[in-house]
Formats: C-alpha cells, structure tokens, sequence
C-alpha cells in the first residue's frame, strides 16, 4: 500500500473510532436532554465555543505542534464529552461542550490542511493533477468517517439510553498518536529550509485572509453546510420524527442519512474528475432545494414510515457535495494558505450551527425552511460568481508547477 493512502487510511479510522461514540450522541442532544432546552443548549455552547476558536486557534496550532499533534490534541475533548453524557446535567455538559468546541475548529483544520498536503505530495509524485487527487482523499476519508454515524447510531437505537463506549475515543487518540505520520507542507515552504512567522501574523491569518474577494465570496458555502445540518440533527429529529415516530427511531433515521452521505462521498470523490465540481453542486443544491419544499408541504404522519427515511436519504445524498467538495475547493483555491482557509471555513460553518440551534426554540419549522432556502440560493449565486472569477484564470493552483514555469519561460523567451 502507498505512503500516502495509508496515512489517509490512518487519519480516515482514527475519526471513525473518535466520532462512532460522539456522533450518536450529537444526534440525540436535541431530543434525548429536551427538558428545559439543556440538548439544545449544550449544541449552542459546543458551536460557538468552535467559533471562537476558528478565529484564532487552528493556524497557530497547525504551525506549532504539526497537522498529526493538531488532530491528536483535540480529540481528548471529544472523550471528555462522551464522559459528560454519563452524568449529564447543566454542570457537566456545558463545560464540555466548550472544551470539545474550543479543540474542534483545530482538529478539522488539521484535517483537511493534512489530506490536502498528502494529496499535492502525492500528486506531484504521480504525475496526476492535485485537486483530483485531493478530491478522491476527501472521498475517502469521508466515506469512512461518514459511516460512524451509522455505528453510533445503531448503538444508540438497539440499546436506547446507551452511548458507544468512550474507549473508542481513547483509541483514537492512540491510532492517531502512534501510526500517522507527521508531514511537512514542502510546497508552501518550497523544498527550502522552513521560514518562521511571526505569532501574532499566525494568530490573526484567519482575518488576514478575507482580504481576497473569492474567500469573502465562499463564505455563505460553510455557513449553509452549518445550517443545513444544524436543521437535520436539531429540528427534524425533533419536530418530525420524534414528535410522529417517538425518539427511538431517531437513530434509525439518522443512520440512513450516514449510510447514503457515505457512500455519495466516495462516489463524488472518484467522478468529480470527469464531471467536474460545478456539476456535483448543482445536484447538491437541486437536492437539498426539492427536499426543503417538499418539507415545507408534507404533513408527517406515522403511517408515512418510508417517508421518514427518504429525506434524510436525499439529504445525506446532498450534504456529501458539501463536505467532499467543499473541503477540496478550499483546499485548491488556497493552496498557499490551507490552514487560515480551513480555519475560515469552520469559522463560519460554526456559525451556520449556531444560528440554527439558536434560532431552534423559538422559530416555527417553515421559517428555518425559508431561511435554508434563501441562504442556499444566495451561496449558489455567489460560488457561481467565484467559478466565473476561475475561469478567467485558467491556471489553477494546483497543477504541475514546474511544468507551468517551464512553459510562461518558453513562451517569453519567443516573445
């Protein structure tokens, strides 16, 4: 097996074991602590203690301790969460939901700044071009980090009450820590000897960035994934299936959507080649825009059983365009700034979740719906706006760069 793979293959388990214990009980915060809106509470402290952070934290992290210590690290507040689920009461869950937030905008930078560096290395050394190779790395790790809310939540529905066990957490830790390799960004540094940047310009680069048109663009892309998903695991669970079905079928719907949002991931990470990103995201929006109005108009009943799983079905269809493509296309247009980038990008999917938990108690269904569909649009205008702005230049930051130095000497020197 390559290098590479491997490590993606690493990285890819040590999320699987980390999140098949947090994800079941993200799912059921909402419905399972309802009384006096701790769930929902607990969801609104957890994203936006990930707020804050995104804005100053993943960077400086990644540039200090590496992108394998930056993942490594913040998985310990993981584990802290699931404990507080033991015990669960307004002392135990707030405070953890803050420290799991506080280390979870570095622990997803570090990520996707590690896929997209294994990819670009990876790349380089095939011959292939780097947003291909980094989009199947994508595909990868998120078919195998997708399919833990199917185990989570199996776990959760069979025994309800039960949560996977927290030593998941603790040997994702240990997987992490001992068999990922640490990389080095040798494109960002240029083969060269490492330059180092001043704190505080590694502190604020987060800010920095939004001074390119096309990250200020892209923002409403993160923020609708954040509410788009803040919709499914906070409202629907809630106000259709629990209200109509009862709460212990709410892991069964939640695995349906992890089921699909794992497969499409590895499906969009291997034909985003030939069919290109603006394809994948035409249907993500299509999706996800038939869904909203068809919730807007379906009466749920529990007769209806099927019906329960077809939307989350479609919506995980949808959300894998957002994770996969989203992360890559961050990835490809920021190749110089990963880390700020993909801080940026949890910054504002951070919010997306906490507008959409927050506006949670006291919005009716058919408003949130509304808002989805209104933020949808506008992003969609505003990521077109940005493919037109590539196209006009058609040299990406991810092809073959000796190659393409080669051919700009070429064709000054004829000139």
């Amino acid at each position: 097996m390559e290098r590479s793979l491997r490590n993606v293959l690493v990285l890819s388990s040590g999320f699987l074991l980390l999140f098949t214990a947090y994800g079941g009980l993200q799912s059921l915060q909402s419905s399972l602590y309802s009384e006096e809106g701790l769930g929902v509470t607990a969801l609104s402290a957890l994203y936006g203690a990930v707020l804050l952070s995104s804005m100053f934290l993943p960077p400086l992290l990644i540039r200090s301790l590496g992108c394998k210590w930056a993942v490594a690290i913040p998985m310990c507040g993981y584990v802290a969460f699931s404990l507080g689920n033991f015990s669960a009461s307004w002392y135990t869950l707030i405070p953890t939901s803050i420290l799991l937030g506080l280390g979870a905008a570095p622990l997803w930078s570090a990520q996707c700044t590690y896929l997209t560096i294994v990819g670009n290395a990876h790349a380089e050394k095939a011959g292939k071009l780097g947003k291909d190779v980094v989009n199947q790395y994508f595909g990868i790790f998120f078919l195998i980090f997708q399919s833990s809310g199917v185990w989570g939540n199996l776990i959760s529905s069979l025994v309800f009450g039960q949560t996977p066990s927290k030593g998941s957490g603790v040997l994702a830790i240990l997987l992490i820590a001992v068999f990922l390799e640490n990389i080095e960004d040798t494109q960002r540094e240029g083969g060269g000897e490492k330059k180092s940047t001043p704190f505080w310009s590694t502190l604020l680069s987060t800010f920095k960035l939004f001074r390119d048109k096309r990250l200020r663009l892209l923002t409403l892309l993160p923020l609708y994934s954040g509410l788009q998903q803040g919709f499914l695991s906070g409202e629907y669970t809630r106000s259709y299936v629990t209200c109509a079905l009862g709460i212990q079928f709410v892991g069964y719907v939640m695995i349906c959507f992890s089921a699909t949002n794992s497969l499409c991931s590895l499906l969009y990470g291997r034909i985003s080649r030939h069919t290109g990103r603006i394809a994948l995201y035409a249907l993500g929006a299509g999706t996800q825009l038939c869904c909203s109005i068809a919730l807007l108009l379906w009466t749920p009943h529990p007769d209806q059983l099927a019906v329960f799983f077809v939307f989350p079905g479609l919506w995980g269809v949808a959300d894998a365009v957002w994770q996969t493509q989203n992360n890559a296309l961050y990835g490809v247009l920021f190749e110089e700034n990963k880390e700020a980038a993909f801080a940026s990008y949890r910054l504002w999917e951070a919010l997306g979740f906490v507008v959409a938990f927050g506006y949670s108690t006291f919005l009716c269904v058919y408003v949130k719906l509304y808002v989805l569909l209104g933020v949808l649009s506008v992003a969609m205008v505003a990521y077109g706006t940005v493919e037109y702005l590539e196209s006009k230049n058609p040299v990406g930051p991810l092809a073959p760069r000796q190659e393409n130095q080669e051919e700009v000497e070429e064709i000054q020197t004829k000139m």
